[in-house]
């Protein structure tokens, strides 16, 4: 699925070399053993029509066309490989690759048993988007939560450590100074440490008493100019935490009752 179209341009290519043109990218491994003959007799044309072909696409010949194109297709399949895999990362199917279902269910479940304290939510940067939404999502629920990103004081942290029953840090990096402060200070006082980070080994999940992995599809990109799964996916992975917790909720009613 190579785009010829920039290469065809202005070059009045009959029905016929366009055809062969297509076979020549579509066997770019097999053409140059061929040959010319071989390549004809495959499209049921003549040789002359391999080398006006050559001459239109102002080439000297079939060889010199041959590895001119080469390296053009090479990279143009490099970058539908590279493509796909952007795309296919759009997938629950790739948060379960570094989550389990247990891990889902346990957050369920401590979700679910924080009654009476605060959850408190924490992130900088872009990742204070994701952390924003899920504060709205558990406020819907009837959690008591309060959000706190890079441009708050340290005190709105710190002076609600008292009735603080879970802690959520968003970082995509898994390295932000701050984030890895709050997650120390919320360990040393007894609170239950939750982080949402990149897949790779960081000190934010380090620290973390539950970590949940996204992949990062732009780990060099530190400016977040570039399109990244990383966010959306963070998102997606909140909604199967709080249809979890909708699932987990009926029975821990009922293990009341019993």
């Amino acid at each position: 699925m190579v785009d010829l179209s920039k290469l065809t341009a202005g070059k009045n290519l009959t029905e016929t070399e366009e055809t062969v043109l297509n076979f020549i990218i579509d066997h770019m491994d097999d053409v140059l053993k061929m040959g010319v003959r071989g390549v004809a007799r495959e499209n049921f044309t003549s040789t002359s029509t391999i080398m006006r072909l050559t001459k239109k696409l102002g080439y000297g010949g079939f060889a010199e066309m041959y590895y001119k194109l080469l390296p053009w297709v090479k990279n143009a399949s490099k970058s539908q490989e590279t493509d796909m895999h952007f795309i296919n990362s759009f997938s629950s199917n790739s948060l379960l690759d570094y989550n389990s279902y247990d891990t889902i269910r346990g957050f369920a479940k401590r979700l679910a048993a924080v009654e009476k304290g605060y959850i408190f939510i924490y992130a900088t940067g872009f990742s204070a988007i994701p952390a924003e939404y899920l504060t709205k999502k558990l406020l819907v629920l009837g959690k008591k939560c309060i959000y706190s990103n890079g441009m708050d004081s340290i005190g709105v942290f710190e002076n609600n450590l008292e009735d603080m029953e879970l802690l959520i840090a968003v970082s995509r990096s898994g390295e932000t100074n701050r984030v890895v402060d709050r997650i120390k200070t919320a360990r040393e006082n007894g609170i239950f440490t939750v982080s949402f980070t990149n897949e790779k080994d960081n000190r934010v999940n380090e620290l973390s008493d539950m970590k949940f992995r996204i992949e990062d599809s732009n780990k060099l990109d530190d400016r977040n100019m570039m399109a990244n799964t990383f966010f959306p996916n963070v998102l997606l992975l909140m909604e199967l935490l709080i249809y979890e917790y909708h699932r987990v909720m009926p029975e821990l009613e009922l293990g009341e009752e019993s």
